[in-house]
C-alpha cells in the first residue's frame, strides 16, 4: 500500500505574479516556541535526574522539595555504588562488563539476523513471504511478560539457564528490527540493483554483503540504537542465579529498592545506566527520522 502525498504548488495570479505558500513571521515563531517547550518539558525528567544524583541526603529529605536547585552538590551517591555491593563478593565492574558485553554482542547478532530476514522478505522470490510477514507484524503484538514462560521452558529445554545465552538469544529474532528493515528495503533499494547484481553473476550471499547491507547504513544505525537501548536494560526473571553473570541493571534496582536513604545512590545508578544508550543515540540520531519515515510510507 502506498501514501501519495500531494502538495500544492504556487498558482499564478491574473497579473502574471506568483503566489507564494508561507507562513507569517509570528507563524514561524509559535511554530518554533511549541516545539520547544515540547522538546525542553521531555528533557526534564534528565535534568531530574542529574541533579538529584548530586544533593547530599538532607537535600533530598527537604519539604517543599527542591526539583532542579542544588545547593551543595556532592559524589558522595556515585562513590557510595561500589560500598552498597561490596556485600555480593562481585566488583561492580564485572557487573558492567557483563552489561557491556551482552549488549554489544546481542546488538550485532539482531542487526545481522534482522537484515537477513528482511532482505528475504523483500527482495527473494520466496513463496508465502506475504503470510510470513504478516505473522511477524502479529508477533508484535506480544510483550515480555506473555513470552516469560514459554521462554523459561524453551531455555530450560535448551540448557542455557544461568548463561549469557538467556541474554543474547531472545534479542536476536526480534520483529521490530525485521520490520522496519524490511519497510526500508522496500523503500529505498530498487530491484533493478537487485537484477544487475544477477546478471553480473552475484549470488545472494554476495548481493547481501556487497550491495545490499551497504545501502541500508541509516536504518543499522536505528537498529543498533533500538537494540542496544532494549538489551542494555534487560533484567531476566528467573533464568539467572549466578552472581557473577548478572547485569548492572540487575544490581541498580537492588540499590533502587533501599528506599528513601538510598534515593541519591538509586539516581545516580540511574544516571549511568543513562550514559550508554544516550552516546549510541548520539551516533544515529541523524538516520533515525529517515527509517521511521520509510516505514510509515509503505506497509
Amino acid at each position: 500500500m502506498k501514501i501519495n502525498l500531494k502538495f500544492k504548488l504556487p498558482q499564478k495570479r491574473t497579473d502574471g505574479t506568483v503566489r507564494k505558500y508561507t507562513r507569517s513571521k509570528f507563524g514561524n515563531f509559535m511554530f518554533f516556541a511549541f516545539l520547544f517547550l515540547f522538546g525542553a518539558f521531555s528533557v526534564l525528567p534528565l535534568i531530574y535526574s542529574v541533579v538529584t544524583s548530586f544533593k547530599p541526603l538532607d537535600e533530598l529529605l527537604v519539604f517543599p522539595p527542591t526539583l532542579f536547585i542544588v545547593k551543595r552538590p556532592t559524589l558522595n551517591n556515585y562513590l557510595a555504588l561500589p560500598d552498597l555491593i561490596s556485600g555480593l563478593n562481585v566488583p561492580l565492574s564485572r557487573y558492567l562488563t557483563n552489561s557491556l558485553f551482552i549488549s554489544i554482542a546481542g546488538t550485532v547478532l539482531h542487526v545481522i539476523a534482522a537484515t537477513a530476514a528482511a532482505f528475504v522478505l523483500s527482495k527473494v522470490d520466496l513463496k508465502f513471504k506475504k503470510t510470513i510477514f504478516l505473522i511477524i507484524q502479529l508477533s508484535l503484538l506480544f510483550n515480555a511478560y506473555t513470552l516469560s514462560i514459554p521462554r523459561y521452558l524453551i531455555y530450560n529445554g535448551m540448557g542455557i539457564i544461568d548463561t549469557y545465552w538467556v541474554y543474547i538469544l531472545p534479542a536476536i529474532p526480534s520483529s521490530m528490527g525485521v520490520f522496519l528493515m524490511k519497510q526500508y528495503m522496500d523503500g529505498y533499494i530498487p530491484d533493478a540493483l537487485m537484477e544487475a547484481a544477477k546478471i553480473d553473476g552475484a549470488n545472494y550471499l554476495r548481493i547481501f554483503w556487497s550491495i545490499i547491507f551497504p545501502n541500508v547504513k541509516p536504518c543499522v544505525l536505528t537498529l543498533v540504537l533500538f537494540a542496544f537501548q532494549s538489551i542494555w536494560a534487560t533484567i531476566p526473571t528467573g533464568t539467572i542465579f549466578n552472581e557473577s553473570l548478572k547485569t548492572l541493571p540487575t544490581v541498580m534496582s537492588t540499590i533502587s529498592a533501599g528506599g528513601i536513604a538510598r534515593s541519591g545512590a538509586s539516581m545516580a545508578a540511574t544516571v549511568i545506566m543513562m550514559i550508554p544508550p544516550i552516546v549510541v543515540y548520539l551516533f544515529s540520531q541523524s538516520s533515525i527520522k529517515e527509517t521511521m519515515g520509510s516505514a510509515g510510507i509503505k506497509g
